[in-house]
């Protein structure tokens, strides 16, 4: 039985790639199922993605476009666009053109009925050595701290079914959101296939996320949601055990 697919962009100032997200995806979706869907969430931007968008949606009837009139943030677009994908699987990608959207064909074979996350990891960074080094920090730092399994935290190529969000709730709305997710994910009991992908030089636009104000505004967050998460579970656990403790006679 063919699967149904959202596929889901946030964007952000990407007017430069989001058509050719778009156009892949669609031409990808078309060659392996029947029901499916595109979903653009344009995240506040100020350069002409609405205008390419709106001139996208003409020529492709299956491409719905959520605006956000002000910037929410990545979280603030992903929890938006997650919401309204209403097909049973959930693919999801950046759209600034990084990932190849034909790669979901990749992610589609590791999704077996015992799976119900796929997760990209990047075969090799193209990015430039700053954000490499960066990137290694981070990604060694999140995953010692929030004891995560996944070789690749902040790989935005993932495919999912829609219903692990019936016991998932995510809240964040800035970058931080990524470690949120596959923290829950992981700690729901989600079974998680990791599947290897490309990713490429940015031709487009400019990181929003490699400037000091921001990395100091993650850090907090990164704070906040390990207190939350890792800190509040554990004396969570511990009250509940000492509760459980047989009560000796006075």
């Amino acid at each position: 039985m063919k699967p149904s697919i959202s596929a889901f962009f946030p964007a952000y100032n990407d007017a430069g790639t989001i058509p050719s997200m778009v156009i892949a995806t669609d031409m990808t979706l078309r060659s392996i199922c029947d029901d499916y869907e595109i979903v653009v969430v344009n995240d506040g931007s100020a350069d002409h993605t609405a205008a390419v968008l709106e001139e996208l949606s003409r020529s492709y009837p299956r491409l719905k476009v959520v605006t956000h009139v002000k910037n929410r943030g990545y979280g603030g677009a992903l929890r938006s666009g997650f919401a309204s994908a209403s097909k049973e699987l959930v693919f999801y990608t950046d759209g600034d053109a990084q990932y190849d959207p034909r790669e979901l064909v990749l992610l589609l074979d590791a999704m077996r009925p015992e799976v119900d996350w796929v997760n990209g990891y990047k075969v090799k960074r193209s990015d430039p050595l700053n954000r490499i080094i960066i990137g290694k920090l981070y990604h060694w730092t999140v995953r010692t701290a929030f004891g995560l399994k996944v070789r690749d935290v902040d790989c935005d190529f993932r495919l999912f079914r829609r219903s692990v969000f019936d016991k998932v709730r995510l809240e964040r709305d800035s970058g931080v959101i990524c470690v949120e997710m596959m923290k829950k994910v992981q700690d729901a009991g989600f079974n998680i296939a990791q599947v290897p992908v490309s990713h490429f030089h940015r031709a487009y636009g400019v990181s929003q996320f490699f400037n000091f104000p921001r990395v100091f505004r993650v850090g907090l967050d990164l704070i906040a949601l390990w207190r939350e998460l890792v800190l509040g579970k554990g004396m969570s656990q511990g009250q509940a055990e000492a509760r459980a403790l047989p009560q000796k006679d006075a």
